[in-house]
């Protein structure tokens, strides 16, 4: 079987699900200040926010569900790789969305180079809040799980 196919068969996690949706709210906000500032176009932004939310959604669960089978533990640098990660990810999908609605690449790359320098920020502050979060985590019973609540950085 493929790893596209493995993924696609996991069972629904509550915690990606409840990532997943609170991180659109933040990053479709951002995205609809930023298209409307950068093309002076309102309801143009709110489109490019619509469609965002469909794909971004999908794109962000895929994208969680690779990096819970990660085995990087330091934390600092796993928040930072997700970050980047995804960055990455989003702002193609951005700058594809912008392009199609706007009809100009100009403007699609200044939204899309926009949302880099804030979503970067906005993300690496959402992970640091979840990473201590054990909502939709049955089990949290690994070593460094264990000396993250004795050193509370994480509720048990």
């Amino acid at each position: 079987m493929s790893r596209f196919n493995k993924i696609l068969n996991y069972k629904f996690s509550k915690r990606h699900l409840a990532k997943t949706f609170t991180w659109r709210f933040i990053a479709t906000s951002d995205t609809v200040l930023l298209s409307f500032f950068f093309s002076g176009n309102l309801f143009g932004g709110l489109k490019v926010g619509f469609f965002e939310i469909f794909t971004k959604m999908f794109l962000y669960y895929i994208h969680e569900r690779l990096w819970f089978k990660s085995s990087l533990r330091n934390q600092t640098v796993r928040h930072l790789v997700k970050t980047f990660s995804w960055r990455a990810v989003g702002t193609i999908d951005t700058i594809l969305i912008s392009l199609i609605i706007f009809g100009n690449i100009e403007t699609a790359l200044k939204i899309g180079i926009g949302e880099t320098i804030t979503k970067m920020g906005l993300y690496f502050l959402h992970e640091k809040i979840w990473f201590r979060i054990n909502y939709g985590l049955e089990n949290r019973s690994s070593k460094i799980s264990k000396f993250l609540v004795k050193a509370k950085i994480r509720k048990k």
